[in-house]
């Protein structure tokens, strides 16, 4: 696989990752906890494949077959930076409003 589908594959993986991070925290406001969290391991699955390409990538610059340094590639880099902050976020997110449900659950029983 030439760098340049290697780069396409790092912006189809974290793209994947982020959308997935995105459905959690949709899915946490409807209180499917059980849904969010499936997709955070989804997205955390998607954002594996995208830190191995780019792992690859760094690994073949090291033996000297150095990556064209174009837009495209600070697109992916910037697709995969973003992907990881969201996932974080979702799980923080969904973790709120579980605590917020249950907060309110306990309420309601008193």
């Amino acid at each position: 696989m030439n760098s340049e589908e290697q780069i396409f594959k790092l912006i189809l993986h974290s793209g994947n990752g982020r959308s997935f991070a995105m459905e959690a925290i949709g899915l946490a406001k409807t209180n499917n906890f059980e849904g969010a969290y499936e997709k955070i391991r989804l997205s955390g699955e998607e954002l594996v494949q995208a830190h191995h390409i780019q792992t690859q990538l760094i690994q073949n610059e090291i033996r000297g077959d150095k990556v064209e340094m174009s837009l495209l590639m600070v697109h992916a880099q910037d697709h995969l930076m973003n992907a990881l902050s969201i996932k974080d976020l979702s799980e923080e997110f969904v973790d709120m409003y579980q605590k917020v449900e249950e907060s309110i659950n306990r309420t309601q029983v008193l």
